[in-house]
């Protein structure tokens, strides 16, 4: 079962942590999504991601969110689940944001979060009924 996040959970825990807590969403949203995802030929290793991370100090973040929102959106439309934004639309929300007070950053983290979410709840009902199809 793939966990559900919750953005104010994401924003007061990478305050608090005074950052770490996002290397963290990182490590889970990238094993999370290869999950969601199977074998699409772009698995990304979650340790990978996260140590590039840290060694580029975020660049390869912003890189992230771009090819994983479009890992997402192509699974959304595949399995006709609500998703209007793709890795670009977060990457310039991410970026554009950054050059407003930072505010249009978290929008784009709460989208993703939000088509994330949308995506792990479909996932989740489709293997409960492999589940109950296979148990009967």
């Amino acid at each position: 079962m793939i966990q559900q996040r919750n953005f104010v959970t994401f924003l007061l825990l990478s305050l608090i942590t005074c950052g770490i807590y996002t290397w963290y969403f990182l490590y889970t949203m990238t094993r999370d999504i290869n999950t969601m995802v199977g074998d699409d030929g772009r698995t990304t290793d979650p340790t990978t991601v996260l140590v590039l991370s840290i060694v580029t100090c975020g660049i390869y973040t912003l890189y992230w969110y771009y090819t994983q929102g479009n890992r997402m959106k192509v699974l959304a439309d595949f399995n006709n689940v609500p998703c209007q934004e793709n890795g670009t639309s977060y990457l310039v929300w991410i970026l554009v944001g950054a050059l407003i007070c930072g505010v249009g950053s978290y929008i784009g983290i709460y989208l993703f979060i939000k088509n994330f979410n949308n995506l792990a709840n479909a996932y989740n009902i489709s293997q409960f009924n492999q589940n109950n199809s296979s148990n009967s």
